[in-house]
């Protein structure tokens, strides 16, 4: 068998690839693009404009929504992060079966359908006669986002070796000294990276804004879906892309950050442990 014959790329896997990137990514494509048409039209695009974009800015009910869903993003982030942060340190120095335990129950909101979370939540707090509210919203969104913040820490602990610790203790740290100065920064980059995703997913997230929200102000996604069952606007494509955008730089963000900050917390841990990293 010749070698041209066995690099050759197989069509059929080819084809099938290409029509699933088309169907996944144009109709996003199509929102971005009548975001700009200058007639209200979803059908035919006539002309390019801003109009809509000019709409959305004048709307105070999606601004208001807008600022709901930045102010609950940014909350969820930093409750997920501290909590996270915690169970990932927790159950990195517990290594029987109850850790074990309470590691695999951390990760079910992970393979969970959202839909069963938002449910279990709105029950929860119509038990208890807790008012819905952006509070409660917060609430779920930070029980649901733990689980990220968890695996990614832990992971970034699997890297870190014990000796560093363990040399900072012999050098008189305490011990939350030693956790304060020195594997924390050495987290920094999973904390950025995770809190980045946490935010862009909080932000973006509408099952359990929609379960948990109250009347007013609600949450962006919670806000477009109730508009556009009174008929789609142009506007909505805007809010639309712009939310992909702000989401998509969220993303690069995580992805790039922490590479810079591991750098440099690499160059420290090697500091530290003499280049013994092992």
């Amino acid at each position: 068998m010749s070698r041209a014959k066995v690099e050759r790329k197989p069509v059929a896997a080819v084809v099938v690839t290409v029509l699933f990137f088309a169907w996944l990514y144009l109709p996003i494509l199509a929102v971005v693009l009548f975001s700009f048409n200058d007639r209200k039209s979803l059908a035919a695009f006539t002309g390019f404009s801003t109009r809509w974009y000019e709409a959305f800015f004048h709307d105070s009910a999606l601004l208001d929504s807008l600022v709901a869903s930045l102010e609950i993003a940014a909350v969820a982030t930093a409750g997920s992060l501290l909590l996270g942060t915690m169970l990932a340190l927790g159950l990195d120095r517990v290594h029987s079966w109850r850790g074990r335990a309470v590691g695999a129950v951390t990760l079910m909101p992970l393979v969970t359908p959202e839909i069963v979370t938002g449910v279990a939540a709105l029950l929860f707090f119509t038990g208890l006669s807790v008012k819905l509210s952006l509070t409660t919203v917060v609430l779920a969104e930070i029980t649901f986002s733990i689980a990220y913040v968890t695996v990614i820490v832990r992971g970034r602990l699997a890297g870190i070796p014990r000796e560093v610790e363990e040399a900072a203790r012999d050098l008189g740290c305490t011990p939350f000294q030693a956790l304060r100065q020195v594997t924390l920064p050495a987290l920094v980059p999973a904390l950025v990276g995770s809190g980045l995703l946490v935010f862009a997913l909080v932000f973006d997230d509408f099952v359990l804004a929609f379960f948990t929200t109250g009347v007013d102000p609600q949450p962006l996604p919670v806000r477009i879906y109730s508009s556009i069952r009174f008929g789609v606007s142009p506007a909505i494509n805007a809010v639309g892309t712009l939310m992909l955008a702000f989401s998509a730089l969220l993303i690069v963000a995580a992805l790039l950050l922490p590479r810079l900050f591991h750098r440099s917390s690499s160059t420290r841990l090697d500091l530290i442990t003499g280049g013994d990293r092992r």
